[in-house]
């Protein structure tokens, strides 16, 4: 009985087949590699690139409160030297003191506002809450993952642990008295209270925006009168509560990031591909690389920075 020949697709059509396989399967594999790669340096920019852009704006916010007469030490037991209090309520974004809990590794100099780009900068004090050393709940809302992660280490914090914030007016302590773990909506912890306390708010767990971590602390030191408000001032900001609505709205992403953002994504690619066509074109393709890596790198950061802004903000 004779045998029947095996087929074999080693033809000219087949061959062009089989190799038309192989390019297929080698772009997707690199294209996976190529997204992968992008993917973790957003991630690495999210976590340690952020951080750049907040230690700047600490930089400044030195600066800035430097104008002020403070104390000079922090847990020191001197009368501290004080200047008149302003009349006119911070802008947004504006220095307006420090704060410092050793129990947490923070020391970070708060700004006025809890926006999405305030807390770019710092950790911020909610409009609308007492400013901290005055009577009543000082709220203050500070990242806890990204842009320095000032209130990464807050659940560190125990009963009885001292927490320091200096302005403009002088040097108060407070102590912890309460840890809670509550939802995004539980915007009550920011309601006026009959004591004189510190509240600060952040995210739960780490690198989450399910739940958010409530510190409270109360003054130690005797709280300090608010200014007098002065003839033309603007409208005192809105009531806490309808604030921290707002502000939770507020954090769903910045649509008007959309035009830089692919611009720069654009330009990203087109730098990308300069440089691996340059590649082919030198015998030493290696050094268009050289060349072209540091510029697509610093493209990709500002694309990363355009981008972060499209997306769903948390503290």
């Amino acid at each position: 009985m004779s045998k029947v020949p095996a087929t074999r697709n080693d033809g000219p059509s087949g061959g062009k087949f089989t190799a038309v396989i192989r390019r297929v399967v080698r772009g997707t594999g690199k294209t996976l590699i190529a997204s992968g790669v992008l993917i973790l340096l957003f991630v690495a920019y999210q976590l340690w690139g952020t951080g750049l852009q907040e230690a700047r704006a600490q930089d400044a916010l030195a600066d800035e409160f430097s104008g002020f007469t403070v104390p000079t030490t922090v847990a020191g037991g001197e009368t501290p030297t004080t200047t008149p209090p302003s009349t006119v309520p911070p802008a947004e974004g504006d220095a307006i003191g420090r704060i410092v809990i050793p129990k947490a590794n923070v020391d970070k100099y708060i700004v006025e506002g809890v926006g999405v780009e305030d807390l770019k900068k710092a950790p911020g004090h909610y409009p609308g809450t007492p400013m901290p050393g005055e009577a009543g709940n000082s709220a203050i809302a500070g990242h806890r993952t990204t842009y320095g992660a000032p209130f990464y280490d807050l659940s560190n914090l125990e009963v009885g642990d001292p927490i320091m914030v200096i302005t403009g007016v002088g040097e108060f302590r407070y102590e912890v008295i309460e840890s809670l773990i509550v939802s995004p909506e539980a915007v009550e912890v920011l309601n006026p209270t009959d004591d004189n306390r510190l509240t600060l708010t952040t995210c739960n767990p780490r690198y989450s925006a399910a739940e958010r971590l409530i510190i409270s602390a109360k003054l130690i030191t005797a709280p300090v009168e608010p200014p007098p408000p002065v003839e033309g001032a603007p409208p005192p900001p809105p009531p806490p509560v309808q604030l921290a609505a707002d502000d939770l709205a507020g954090l769903s992403g910045d649509t008007a990031a959309r035009g830089p953002a692919v611009g720069w994504g654009f330009l990203c690619a087109a730098i990308w591909l300069a440089t691996w066509w340059l590649s082919r074109l030198w015998n030493r393709g290696w050094m268009a690389y050289l060349v072209g890596t540091p510029i697509f790198l610093g493209t990709l950061f500002v694309f990363f920075e355009n981008f972060a802004r499209l997306l769903p903000s948390n503290i």
